[in-house]
């Protein structure tokens, strides 16, 4: 069985813009990095700018995700995590990142501030109707499991 890859078109909207790049081999995910300067203060929540559009391969989103060194070391963080990129969506690819740290923190243009993941996606058809209540765990809520 051979394994054909599928392709992700990527557009820089700006000269200073950084195509997507995976940083080692069998990385999941790959790079984006920031196409501006700016301070994000304790608290703030910040669109920040790529520089770049993107088409996704059919039946695939992007899933935009948190660096690991950037959460540990400064308290940066994707807010809405996983971010869902559509694979219909032309805009620009913007990282919304939130500083959950003590101390202001400096996004240069070029610094690697989230990772991409290409995942694929089943889409389902929808039928209402009851839905019936003999699953083990039935309507247990939000920690019913761990009792």
């Amino acid at each position: 069985m051979s394994f054909k890859p599928m392709t992700l078109r990527v557009e820089r909207l700006t000269p200073t813009a950084q195509i997507p790049f995976y940083a080692h081999p069998g990385d999941a995910g790959m790079d984006l990095c920031a196409d501006e300067t700016r301070l994000l203060q304790p608290g703030e929540r910040a669109a920040v700018s790529t520089g770049l559009r993107i088409a996704l391969p059919p039946n695939t989103e992007g899933q935009v995700r948190p660096r690991s060194g950037l959460s540990i070391k400064h308290g940066i963080t994707v807010i809405n995590a996983p971010g869902t990129i559509d694979e219909g969506y032309r805009g620009e690819v913007k990282v919304l990142l939130v500083n959950l740290g003590q101390e202001a923190f400096e996004i240069t243009q070029g610094m690697r501030i989230a990772q991409l993941v290409i995942a694929p996606v089943l889409r389902v058809g929808i039928a209402e109707g009851t839905v019936a209540d003999c699953t083990a765990r039935g309507t247990g809520g939000f920690g019913s499991t761990g009792i």
